[in-house]
């Protein structure tokens, strides 16, 4: 897994293995940055169910000013801290080890607000329709905020989401892989 494009492009990061994990592929990856373009010039993101990082490092490369790197499990904590540090970016990055729903209530209560978010949970889990949620409930989206969300159950997603008052604006499919993008600015 690498850095795609922008000031750290062909960076190489260090990965989770040995777990059942299952990181964005380079190509899911370089079309979804792509779409974001324009969205990531000084923004801060949210990279919930961060695994090694890579999303919200790839957005610190193309231009994001700050990152929130969020994952529950201490082995992606320890991962993403190795890679925080071998592309020098302890100063953008703010890493958290808690459960999605208590690092969102805690950004909530530090008024955090985000231009982008990614959700890219366990595809088995409903984890993303709890996220997308709390967000809106915690109102931790700046107004023309993105939600990006990776599934491989698109029918799950809509249904579950379905009432959301974060409309889905794009939908992007990569063989299994389908990509959610929300927002208000619609």
């Amino acid at each position: 897994m690498r850095i795609i494009s922008g000031k750290y492009r062909g960076t190489k990061l260090f990965t989770l293995e040995g777990l059942n994990t299952r990181p964005t592929l380079d190509r899911v990856k370089e079309s979804l940055f792509n779409i974001l373009n324009f969205d990531l010039q000084n923004a801060v993101v949210l990279d919930l169910f961060s695994g090694s990082g890579a999303l919200g490092l790839e957005a610190l490369s193309r231009g994001a000013k700050e990152a929130f790197l969020c994952d529950n499990s201490r082995a992606a904590v320890n991962i993403i801290r190795k890679n925080v540090q071998k592309l020098k970016l302890e100063a953008f990055t703010n890493i958290i080890n808690k459960d999605f729903e208590k690092a969102l209530q805690d950004l909530h209560i530090k008024n955090k607000k985000f231009d982008v978010i990614f959700l890219d949970p366990p595809y088995e889990s409903n984890f993303a329709e709890i996220a997308v949620k709390k967000i809106i409930e915690f109102e931790l989206l700046t107004e023309n905020g993105i939600i990006v969300l990776e599934t491989d159950n698109i029918e799950k997603v809509h249904k579950n989401l379905e009432g959301s008052l974060i409309p889905i604006y794009d939908e992007r499919k990569y063989g299994r892989v389908h990509l959610i993008f929300l927002s208000r600015k619609g």
